[in-house]
């Protein structure tokens, strides 16, 4: 086991050694960044960013339902609190009925307690408790139960309310974060330069494709903002994101898809690369953080990046996942 231990420290230094020597510039000019360096740096924060934005959009979906849930526990609550106060006061009416015309000093005391758990210790320790309705009493210690379930229900989702805003602002940060480094990079380039690197994979928009049915709708719709603007969260009608321009487009066709790109993949049936069609929405990295619409020809059109914006290209030009058709 030393032996081992010491033979891959060996090989992790060597490594290292040679990784130095491979990134050491041996003249002033290696040392600036080729085009396709500047590239790939931008196209990295540009994907760190839109990763941030997808798990943004999928807490914003979260902290919806969740929201929903705490608000029909609330009300579910309020409504539990009436029912249980209406039972309370029919036992404490029911206690001073039984001590009618007697020393009233025991039913102040049950009266005067506010905790549901106090009030049945109370109930149960008066000598004239076997006297009392036994199903009046049952159905008030099953209203305190309920509502002590929901109220501890209510709770924990206002818990996970407040944990998944923390998440979005987590998240909201970092694609702020990642932009600005990205637009840092871009502004050290020359204008000449920078538009060359920009207009790398671009393919023309396609004339006409070839598609029918509530498709044509979607696929028409998103060829239309082709030259858009790009900006993460955005969904229409001057910018959008990659998840916004397929969700738009789609809502075109009357059918409605979440705005986040792993959730959209959950929407319709799966389909084979060799059996795509118009309109399907192909999804691309692991975990899936990036959508666009396939429109024929091995191209898609998409909301690509802040720099690129709305474009068409070609199906491969990111590491493709899988495909989907809405509807």
């Amino acid at each position: 086991m030393q032996k081992s231990r010491k033979r891959l420290i060996t090989m992790l230094s060597g490594g290292a050694m040679i990784a130095a020597v491979g990134f050491m510039p041996t003249t002033p000019a290696q040392a600036e960044p080729s085009i396709d360096d500047v590239q790939k740096r931008v196209d990295k924060l540009y994907h760190e960013a839109e990763q941030a934005q997808e798990r943004y959009n999928d807490a914003k979906l979260e902290l919806k339902d969740l929201q929903g849930d705490l608000d029909s526990l609330k009300a579910d609550q309020d409504r539990q609190d009436d029912a249980f106060e209406e039972v309370r006061g029919q036992v404490q009416d029911s206690v001073v009925r039984q001590y009618e015309g007697q020393s009233l000093s025991t039913v102040g005391q049950v009266a005067l307690s506010d905790d549901p758990q106090s009030f049945l210790a109370q109930l149960s320790t008066m000598s004239a408790f076997n006297d009392l309705q036994s199903q009046l009493f049952d159905k008030y210690a099953t209203e305190a139960q309920a509502l002590s379930i929901r109220q501890s229900a209510t709770e924990k989702r206002a818990a996970d309310v407040a944990e998944t805003e923390k998440v979005l602002a987590k998240e909201k940060s970092v694609v702020d974060d990642k932009l600005a480094e990205a637009q840092a990079v871009l502004g050290d380039l020359k204008e000449k330069e920078r538009e060359e690197m920009l207009s790398r994979g671009v393919v023309r928009l396609p004339s006409d494709v070839p598609v029918s049915g509530r498709a044509a709708a979607a696929v028409q719709y998103a060829l239309a903002q082709v030259g858009k603007s790009y900006v993460y969260g955005a969904a229409g009608p001057s910018a959008f994101d990659c998840s916004g321009l397929t969700m738009m487009a789609w809502a075109q066709a009357g059918v409605g898809l979440p705005h986040s790109s792993s959730a959209q993949y959950s929407t319709g049936p799966h389909i084979a690369e060799s059996d795509l069609q118009p309109g399907d929405l192909v999804f691309y990295y692991s975990p899936i953080s990036h959508v666009g619409m396939y429109i024929g020809n091995g191209m898609i059109v998409n909301a690509e990046n802040p720099s690129s914006g709305v474009r068409v290209t070609s199906l491969h030009a990111m590491p493709y996942v899988g495909a989907v058709r809405p509807g």
